[in-house]
C-alpha cells in the first residue's frame, strides 16, 4: 500500500511559557484515547497558560461511533502496517514575539501555522522516522 504523504499533526501546543524547557515523556498522552482528550486547556502548573490545538485524529476519526471526537493534545505515531514506505515525523518548536497566540477554541495545526506568520523569532527542529511494516525493518 503506497499511500500519498501529507501532512498530518500529531500535537498543536501553543503558548508555552518562555522558560519550560522540558515537558516530561508521556506528559500528554498515554496511547491514543477513544473519544479524543479535553482541551484546549492544560490544567497544572507550570503549562497552565498553554493550551492545545486539535491533533489531526480528528478529523482522521471523525464519524466512527468508537473513536470520533475531538482529539486535543498528544497522539503519537500509528502509520498503517502495510505502507510502503517509512514514516517521518518532524516537531517543531517556535521562539514567537507575542505571548499568546490569536487562535481560539477548536483550533488546528493549520490555523497555528498560519497565525505564526510575522512572528517567529527562531525555530528548532528534530525528526524521527517510523513503521509498523515489518518488511521495512529488516536491514
Amino acid at each position: 500500500l503506497e499511500l500519498p504523504r501529507v501532512d498530518f499533526f500529531h500535537w498543536v501546543m501553543v503558548d508555552i511559557p518562555a522558560d519550560i524547557s522540558a515537558i516530561a515523556a508521556g506528559s500528554f498522552a498515554d496511547g491514543v484515547t477513544p473519544r479524543g482528550k479535553a482541551g484546549p486547556h492544560i490544567a497544572g502548573s507550570p503549562l497552565v497558560d498553554a493550551r492545545h490545538g486539535l491533533n489531526d485524529y480528528t478529523g482522521w476519526f471523525a464519524g466512527d461511533a468508537d473513536m470520533g471526537g475531538d482529539y486535543f493534545g498528544y497522539d503519537g505515531p500509528c502509520p498503517p502496517w502495510n505502507d510502503a514506505l517509512v514514516h517521518n515525523y518532524v516537531f517543531t518548536l517556535y521562539a514567537l514575539d507575542i505571548a499568546r497566540l490569536p487562535v481560539e477554541g477548536k483550533f488546528t495545526g493549520v490555523q497555528v501555522r498560519d497565525a505564526i506568520k510575522g512572528h517567529v523569532l527562531a525555530q528548532a527542529s528534530f525528526s524521527g522516522s517510523y513503521t509498523l511494516n515489518p518488511a521495512l525493518t529488516k536491514s
